[in-house]
C-alpha cells in the first residue's frame, strides 16, 4: 500500500489542507493499492502563488538552460522506467509489455522531443521596425488524463515549462501515482522551486479551482466534452486562454483497393489500444458495401484473439477498463447496440469467462450504421462498429458526419488518392495505410474534439504569446 500524504508546492512536499484521501484502485484486481490527498481550493491557491512567484525568473531563463533541464529529466525518467511501468500497470491494468513500450518509453521519447524542438522555435522575428517575440503565456493550470497519465503530464506541464511557463498540475485522481513520480523526477533534474506544482484531487474541487484562479493565466485540459465546457465557462470569468483535448469518434476509411486484411486487422488493433480507452482510437470502421461480409469475418476472427487477464502475464494482450463505473457504462453501450437491432459479431455485455474479479469487458464488434448510438457517442471502451459505404464521396460524408473531429485513418492502394481524401476530412490527424504516429507532428482536433494542439514544436508554441516591440 502506497500512502501519499503531501502535495508538491514551491519545490517542497507539504501537507494538503484537505482532511480526506482518495483511494487508488487496481482495476485488474479491484484492490486498493494507494491513498492520495484529496486536495482543496486552498491547496490550489498556494500552488498558484508559488507558480506566480517563480514565473518572473523562469520565464527569462535561456533556452539552452531549459534544453539541458529537459535532457536531464529524460534521463532521470529513463532510469526509473521499470518503476514507472509497474506503477502504470497497477493503476490501469494495461498489459506490462504494452505499458513499457507505449507509456514508459513513449514518455522518455516525448521529453527528448521537447528538448530537440526547443531548438526549432523562432523566438523573435523582425517585421520592419517591429520585433515580434514569442513569450511565455504565464502560469498554466494543467488538468491531465488518466488513460496515459505520465505522457499527459509531459504533453501539458512539460511543454508549458519548456515554453517558459510555470505550472499548477492536477493529476488524474483515478491514476495519480505517476504525477507524484513526475514531481520527484522534476526536482531531481533540477527544475527550480515553484516551476512545477502538484495538487491532486477531484475535478469539481481542484480542477474547478484551477480553471477559476485569478493567478492562473491559461488552462490546459484533457478530458470529456462536459469537463471541457465547464473549464471554458469558469475560465471565461478571467478571460484565460484555454487549451482542450477532449475526445473523438474517429473513422477508419478502408477502400476496396487497400491491403484489405491488413487494414481491418490494424484497425481493430488501433481501436483496442488501452482497452479502447484512447481518444483517437479508430472506433468506426468504414468499408465498401460489397466488402462488408469480408470485413465482418476478418474483424470477428481478430477480436477473438485478444487474451484478457493478469496484466503481468506475458500472454495477456488486453486489460480491464479503469473503474467499475466505466465497466457498467461500456456494457450499457453494448446493450444499446443490441437493443437497436445491430448485428453483434463478437463480444457482448456479459463478464468474460474465467475472470471473476477485475473491471473486464469483452472486446466487442458490431455491424451497423452511422446513425446508431454506438457510432455517434464516444464509448471509451473496447467496442467498434463497422459501417458500409457506397463510393468515395459517401465514405467521406459518413466520416465527417460526427460531432467529433480528432483522428481518422485512410487505407487505399494509391498514396496520392489517400492524401486527397485526407484533405477532405474534418479531423486533426489522418494516418494513411497504417503509418505510425509522429510525435513531432500535432495531436488535437476539430469540433467537439477540442481547441489547440499538443506534441512537438507545436505543443510548446501552444503556451506562447506574441509580443511586438516597436522601434
Amino acid at each position: 500500500m502506497i500512502e501519499h500524504r503531501d502535495i508538491f508546492i514551491g519545490g517542497k512536499w507539504v501537507p494538503s489542507s484537505g482532511e480526506s484521501t482518495l483511494p487508488v484502485i487496481n482495476p485488474a484486481t479491484e484492490e486498493t493499492i494507494a491513498n492520495v490527498p484529496r486536495g482543496t481550493s486552498a491547496d490550489v491557491d498556494g500552488a498558484a502563488r508559488a507558480a506566480s512567484v517563480a514565473f518572473e525568473r523562469w520565464s527569462r531563463t535561456p533556452v539552452a538552460e531549459r534544453i539541458a533541464l529537459f535532457d536531464r529529466l529524460a534521463r532521470v525518467t529513463e532510469r526509473r522506467s521499470a518503476e514507472i511501468t509497474r506503477t502504470i500497470v497497477s493503476e490501469l491494468g494495461y498489459p506490462a509489455a504494452w505499458v513499457a513500450k507505449s507509456q514508459t518509453a513513449g514518455a522518455v521519447e516525448e521529453l527528448d522531443i521537447i528538448a530537440e524542438c526547443l531548438r526549432e522555435i523562432s523566438w523573435a522575428e523582425q517585421v520592419g521596425n517591429t520585433q515580434v517575440r514569442r513569450v511565455p503565456s504565464g502560469v498554466v493550470g494543467g488538468i491531465t488524463a488518466w488513460n496515459a497519465p505520465l505522457r499527459s503530464i509531459i504533453s501539458k506541464a512539460g511543454a508549458a515549462m519548456a515554453a517558459g511557463c510555470t505550472v499548477v498540475l492536477k493529476g488524474a485522481e483515478v491514476a495519480p501515482l505517476t504525477s507524484f513520480m513526475f514531481a520527484e523526477m522534476a526536482a531531481e533534474a533540477g527544475i527550480p522551486a515553484g516551476v512545477f506544482n502538484l495538487v491532486c484531487g477531484t475535478g469539481p474541487e481542484v480542477g474547478e479551482a484551477i480553471a477559476s484562479h485569478p493567478l492562473i493565466d491559461m488552462v490546459s485540459l484533457t478530458g470529456s466534452v462536459r469537463a471541457g465546457r465547464r473549464v471554458m465557462e469558469l475560465a471565461s470569468a478571467t478571460v484565460k486562454r484555454v487549451h482542450l483535448e477532449l475526445g473523438g469518434k474517429s473513422a477508419n476509411l478502408i477502400f476496396a483497393d487497400a491491403d484489405f486484411e491488413r487494414a481491418v486487422i490494424d484497425g481493430i488493433d488501433d481501436a483496442m489500444r488501452n482497452t479502447g480507452q484512447v481518444c483517437g482510437g479508430l472506433t468506426r470502421m468504414l468499408v465498401p458495401r460489397e466488402r462488408l461480409a469480408e470485413a465482418e469475418a476478418l474483424a470477428s476472427r481478430k477480436v477473438t484473439t485478444y487474451v484478457l487477464g493478469d496484466p503481468l502475464d506475458p500472454a495477456t494482450t488486453l486489460g480491464p477498463v479503469v473503474t467499475a463505473a466505466a465497466r457498467e457504462r461500456v456494457r450499457g453501450y453494448i446493450r444499446s447496440g443490441m437493443e437497436e437491432g445491430l448485428r453483434m459479431l463478437a463480444g457482448g455485455p456479459d463478464a468474460p469467462e474465467g475472470l471473476s474479479r477485475g473491471y473486464f469487458v469483452k472486446p466487442t464488434v458490431f455491424s451497423g450504421n452511422n446513425q446508431c448510438r454506438i457510432a455517434r457517442e464516444e464509448i471509451f471502451g473496447p467496442v467498434i462498429v463497422i459501417v458500409p459505404f457506397d463510393g468515395e464521396d459517401d465514405a467521406i460524408r459518413i466520416a465527417n458526419d460526427s460531432l467529433y473531429g480528432l483522428a481518422a485513418g485512410v487505407w487505399c492502394g494509391e498514396a496520392e488518392r489517400a492524401r486527397a481524401i485526407a484533405a477532405r476530412l474534418r479531423v486533426g490527424r489522418v494516418r494513411i495505410n497504417g503509418a505510425p504516429l509522429n510525435k513531432r507532428g500535432t495531436h488535437g482536433g476539430f469540433k467537439l474534439s477540442g481547441v489547440g494542439r499538443e506534441w512537438g514544436r507545436f505543443g510548446i508554441e501552444e503556451f506562447l504569446e506574441y509580443q511586438s516591440v516597436i522601434g
